[in-house]
């Protein structure tokens, strides 16, 4: 029996379309309830505030910051052999909802809890996958 080699790409549910076809634009897209203007994340047939099934998107700023991360250095599966090590983490983004993600485009050594990132797309089949890397301009707060 052969391995599957090639890296899993998102499953796209009714739910979950309109976040995809955003990111393809370069969008980030947070899902916000009509009803009660809670911000959700990550995208789900009814508001986890109010049970309203009455739902739309916002555009993301695609800023925040890390939460908590964790970086892989060894000991994953055989696919991501090849992207060690990487950093997942947790970020807070200025919407006001926790993302999980990964943070690329610099040393794991200078991910920190609190550090300012912004979104950035990386290609993966027909997707493109939002990451985060390093605030370019970091001042999150102005």
């Amino acid at each position: 029996m052969d391995f599957d080699m090639s890296k899993p790409v998102p499953e796209v549910q009714p739910w979950t379309e309109a976040f995809w076809v955003g990111t393809r634009s370069g969008m980030l897209l947070i899902q916000v309830c009509r009803k009660c203007e809670a911000r959700i994340f990550a995208p789900r047939k009814r508001c986890p505030e109010c049970w309203s099934a009455d739902l739309g998107w916002i555009e993301s700023a695609g800023r925040g910051r890390v939460f908590t991360f964790s970086t892989a250095y060894s000991m994953v599966e055989p696919r991501f052999m090849d992207e060690l090590p990487y950093t997942i983490a947790y970020v807070d983004l200025a919407e006001g909802v926790r993302m999980m993600t990964r943070i690329v485009d610099c040393d794991p050594a200078e991910v920190a809890i609190g550090a300012e990132v912004e979104v950035v797309f990386h290609e993966r089949g027909d997707f493109q996958l939002p990451y985060f890397r390093p605030a370019q301009n970091r001042n999150l707060d102005g």
